[in-house]
């Protein structure tokens, strides 16, 4: 459970920190670590607007608050027995990646929301996100050298899904970039044409919807498991739910609410394709756990 909420909480901290930008708080606490100069929290403030504040701050208050989540998940996992070197390389990931996150988050504030400071953080999450799934799967197989349950050219097509996936993510964030929801009225934009850029995003999701329906050609012929199909199944529908919401949020003037809605998108997403990834091999049962220690009721 405690890894699930993990993956959740990296998720949402995605989806907060996109209000953040459209709601333009994003210089509402327009320092770090601190609020304000010599305050940690929000203060009265002429240039700052209240709601702002709140916003944003409440956005940093997030981070502790799945930091918190992340540590309880590394603790659970080193009392797992029999001790699970995986298990716990993963769990150590998360409260170290909250930690950059947070430095990353407060660099973007202190160059006051450059573009390529709001991609890298957007990117940052959406690596964490991958890896809490990764830690959710973990939780539910064995340790053993993964093997392959499709094909060698169905696993290189999956290879080249989470590529393009990454690519998606990035064309996505120079298309933020370009747009109107800078995070800060005065935050210059990347200087080009945002319908360039809508074009190449456009066409990196056909190439993922492409080597999805691909893959699932070849996978009426080979033998997957039951989650496997599953797993499929939510990646065809989270793209085409993701494709209908950026399409629409474009053509009606990319609408504060449906930003919103595309990023928690995306998150599902990164979600689906990492299932689908780590559900294309197995790694052999759980590890049967050690009786004669206390600590095998903890669950991560």
């Amino acid at each position: 459970m405690l890894a699930i909420a993990v993956l959740v909480t990296q998720a949402l901290i995605s989806v907060t920190g996109a209000t953040v930008r459209v709601t333009g708080s994003g210089l509402g606490c327009p320092t770090w670590p601190q609020c304000f100069p010599g305050s940690m929290v929000p203060m009265p403030h002429a240039e700052v607007a209240v709601l702002h504040q709140v916003i944003e701050f409440g956005n940093r208050l997030l981070t502790g608050v799945v930091g918190f989540i992340a540590l309880a998940c590394l603790v659970a996992a080193w009392r797992c027995r029999p001790h699970r070197k995986r298990l716990v390389l993963l769990a150590l990931i998360m409260p170290l990646g909250v930690v950059a996150q947070a430095i990353i988050g407060g660099l973007t504030v202190l160059v006051d929301l450059a573009w390529w400071s709001v991609s890298v953080h957007f990117m940052a999450s959406a690596v964490l996100i991958w890896l809490a799934a990764m830690l959710v799967k973990a939780t539910t197989e064995g340790d053993r050298a993964p093997l392959a349950v499709v094909t060698r050219p169905m696993r290189r097509l999956l290879a080249a899904l989470v590529v393009v996936t990454a690519a998606v993510l990035v064309a996505g964030t120079l298309v933020t970039a370009a747009g109107p929801h800078a995070g800060d009225p005065g935050t210059p934009r990347l200087g080009f044409a945002v319908a360039t850029l809508v074009q190449l995003h456009g066409l990196l999701v056909m190439a993922y919807v492409l080597m999805l329906a691909v893959f699932g050609v070849w996978l009426r012929s080979a033998r997957p498991t039951k989650a496997l199909i599953k797993a499929y199944v939510a990646a065809c529908a989270m793209v085409l739910v993701q494709g209908a919401i950026g399409s629409v949020q474009y053509f009606l003037g990319v609408p504060e609410v449906l930003v919103v809605l595309h990023v928690a998108a995306a998150t599902c997403v990164i979600i689906t394709t990492a299932i689908l990834w780590t559900e294309s091999r197995h790694r052999g049962p759980l590890p049967h756990p050690e009786v004669t220690e206390p600590q095998q009721s903890v669950a991560v």
